[in-house]
């Protein structure tokens, strides 16, 4: 593999990167649409492309090429599983929310592949898991935001994931992610999954 595209102008502190789900597009653009009523708000909409659910929080890569190796070799133990969206809330604290998301189900299998891919990369994380996807990040007073658009809701998404990706994040100045790889989950057939509706 041609590594320069990684390692050649980079400083010696690395690319900074994490672990995530890529949300699928019809998905994304649904879960952008519920974030719209903010938008006269003092805050920053995620963009449909970039809504992702993260697994392992960011960190600096020296060598990019390496991780991907590494994710590939741990991603490919475990099966595809269904992710479960189904509330659409403020966060992390109700009382002084930073951000709005949707939040899914901790089922078995999301929880041990991150804990598998956090172990992976000597990365620890003391809270509770809770999946979820942020949609926008409120500035200023997200109580009062909050107030003045109570928007927590049911929802129902469900996707199924086949594979998790390495994104890169943004260096200053810019915006977006970008996925250096996605390495697929277990091609085997899983039929007795816990409750796969598939």
């Amino acid at each position: 593999m041609n590594s320069s595209s990684y390692d050649a102008a980079k400083p010696p502190a690395g690319v900074r990167v994490f672990l995530g789900v890529k949300i699928a597009p019809d998905i994304s653009d649904q879960l952008a649409s519920l974030a719209k009523e903010l938008r006269e708000e003092h805050v920053r909409l995620v963009a449909p492309g970039d809504i992702h659910l993260t697994l392992v929080p960011p960190w600096n890569e020296t060598s990019c090429p390496e991780a991907i190796e590494k994710v590939g070799q741990i991603v490919s133990k475990f099966n595809p599983f269904v992710l479960e969206l189904q509330h659409l809330n403020y966060g992390p604290e109700l009382k002084r929310p930073r951000l709005l998301w949707a939040e899914g189900a901790a089922s078995n299998e999301i929880t041990s592949l991150r804990g598998a891919l956090l172990h992976l990369f000597n990365q620890k994380d003391e809270r509770p898991f809770l999946p979820h996807v942020t949609l926008a990040r409120l500035r200023g007073n997200g109580a009062a935001i909050a107030r003045r658009h109570p928007i927590g809701r049911e929802v129902s998404f469900t996707q199924r994931v086949n594979s998790v990706e390495l994104f890169r994040s943004p260096p200053p100045g810019a915006t977006g992610y970008q996925i250096l790889a996605s390495s697929p989950l277990a091609e085997r057939a899983s039929p007795a999954s816990d409750g796969d509706p598939d």
